[in-house]
This record gives C-alpha cells, structure tokens and sequence, in this order.
C-alpha cells in the first residue's frame, strides 16, 4: 500500500515524461534579410514624404534586428523607434491604435506607465498567417499619423514574403 501511494506521489510531482514534440515549440520570425528589406522600404517611404526619421525592426519576442537612422534625423529617433516598434509585438496591436485606448480616464490608461511602453503612433505588428513575427517602429515624421504611413508601405513591400 505504501508503496503504491510512494509511487502515485512521485506521479503526481514528476507527472508524465514529455515528449520531445511536447517539450519543443517551433515558430515563425523573420529573417534577417527580410527585417532589413522592411527598414529600406519604410525609410525610403518616409524620405519621398520628405520626412528624416529612424526605423527600427524588432522579432516577435521584441529584440531590435534592424535599426536604421537617416542623416538628419533628431538623436531621440532610434530610441523612439524601438519603443514603438517594442509595444506594438508585445501588445500585438498598432501603437496608433493603444495612444486612442490608452488615454487618461479610458480602462487602458496604466499601460502608459509601463516601462518601455511607447503608445504614440509609428508601429505596427507584422503578421504572416495570422501569426505576429515582428513589429517595426517609425520615429521622427510630423506626427504618429505620418510614421504609421511609413510603416504601411514598409510592410506592404515585404507582403509577398509573409504570405504563405
């Protein structure tokens, strides 16, 4: 009797092996070469808008892959850019979008204290088959409105790529 209640214990705290298919989880991000393709394109979106900004590229689990700063653009873009950029993958949501439901006095207001939460418009999440695989970030266009334009047309020149 002990040792069936020994054996059951030892059960219940160890629980069932897993199997490597179990103990492994596979997922999507992008490649370094498609980071860098999204940054040109939306740089070059926001230069024929006139505008110098920073882009910054992150992977779905928020860690910058791409930062790209042109000339003249203000010394608080790259770091503006990678917030954006960091919000959007971790809220899977454009930061366009959480500056609206984060405003004082709305339910999503404490979001803005946050550490590291950038809620100003500029970044979207990247998705491939319903799955966010990376986010980018615009700073330094006149307005949040301008950058997500940006960040747009970026995005749409690497659709073909994501489209699987």
């Amino acid at each position: 009797m002990r040792a069936r209640i020994a054996a059951l214990m030892l059960l219940l705290v160890v629980g069932p092996a897993a199997t490597a298919e179990e103990a492994l989880v596979g997922y999507k991000s992008l490649s370094p070469e498609t980071a860098l393709t999204l940054a040109r394109a939306t740089l070059e979106s926001c230069r024929k808008r006139g505008y110098q900004v920073a882009v910054a590229v992150v992977d779905r689990f928020g860690v910058t892959q791409v930062m790209l700063r042109d000339r003249f653009a203000g010394p608080h873009t790259p770091r503006t850019a990678e917030g954006k950029a960091w919000t959007a993958v971790s809220f899977r949501t454009g930061t366009l979008e959480l500056a609206e439901q984060s405003q004082a006095g709305r339910p999503m207001s404490g979001l803005r204290s946050l550490p590291g939460m950038v809620p100003i418009g500029g970044g979207l999440p990247i998705e491939a088959a319903g799955v966010t695989v990376g986010a980018v970030g615009v700073s330094g266009a006149p307005g949040g409105e301008a950058d997500e334009i940006c960040a747009k047309d970026g995005i749409a020149a690497i659709r073909d790529a994501l489209d699987f």
